[in-house]
C-alpha cells in the first residue's frame, strides 16, 4: 500500500477542553481569521468515528454531529477508541494528518496525554498546547450535563492535570474577549506561515 506524503507543518496548535467548553467555536474562530491557505482544522475524532461507523454499520455523518445520534454511541465509541490506542497510540493522529498541505495545523480535539505526546514526539519544535476552559455553569447553559462513564472517563479528564499548556483560553461570557486572548497566538501562526514563503 502506498503511503501518502504529509507536508511538514510550521506550527501545530493542539486544543483540549471539556465537553461544551467551546473548543470548536475557538478553533473555527482561528481558522476563519487565518484562512484556508494558512491553516486547516484536524479532528482526531473524525478518523476514529469513520472507522467506528464502518465497523459498526453506522451513519458516519451523524456521528460527526453534536446531536443525540452521536450521544447514544459515545460510551461504546470511546471504549472502542481506547482499545485501538492501546494497540497503536498514534493511529488516529496519523490518519488525521493525511493529505494536509497547510503550514499551520489546528487539532481541535486532543483528549489524551498520548495525543499530546505523539505530536510532541513527531513535531517537537512545532507543537503548542492550548486549553479551552469554561465554567460548569457556562457549559450547562450550552447543553452540558454530567454523564457517568463519559464525563469521568479519560477522554474528558485525561488532560485535566499534569500538562504544561502554552495558552489557556477562558471561554465564558464574562471573560476577556476571545480576539484579545488569541492575539498572540494568531500573530505566531501568521509569522510561522509567513516564514514558509520567505
Amino acid at each position: 500500500m502506498a503511503t501518502m506524503v504529509v507536508a511538514r507543518p510550521k506550527l501545530i496548535l493542539l486544543f483540549s477542553g471539556k465537553r461544551k467548553s467551546g473548543k470548536d467555536y475557538v478553533t473555527d474562530f482561528i481558522h476563519q481569521r487565518l484562512g484556508n491557505e494558512i491553516c486547516c482544522i484536524l479532528r482526531l475524532s473524525a478518523p476514529l468515528k469513520e472507522q467506528y461507523a464502518r465497523e459498526r454499520g453506522l451513519d458516519f455523518e451523524e456521528l460527526l454531529g453534536s446531536g443525540q445520534y452521536k450521544e447514544q454511541y459515545r460510551a461504546d465509541m470511546i471504549a472502542w477508541g481506547e482499545r485501538r490506542r492501546e494497540q497503536d497510540p498514534g493511529f488516529f493522529c496519523r490518519l488525521a494528518q493525511m493529505g494536509v498541505t497547510q503550514p499551520v495545523w489546528i487539532v481541535s480535539d486532543a483528549r489524551r496525554l498520548s495525543d499530546l505526546q505523539w505530536f510532541r514526539t513527531e513535531y517537537p519544535g512545532q507543537t503548542r498546547c492550548i486549553r479551552v476552559e469554561a465554567s460548569e455553569n457556562t457549559r450547562r447553559q450550552r447543553g452540558w450535563e454530567f454523564t457517568p462513564g463519559i464525563d469521568d472517563a479519560e477522554s474528558e479528564c485525561g488532560l485535566d492535570h499534569g500538562v504544561n499548556y502554552d495558552w489557556i483560553i477562558h471561554n465564558d461570557e464574562d471573560a476577556v474577549p476571545l480576539e484579545e486572548q488569541l492575539q498572540v497566538l494568531l500573530s505566531l501562526a501568521e509569522q510561522k506561515a509567513g516564514s514558509e514563503a520567505s
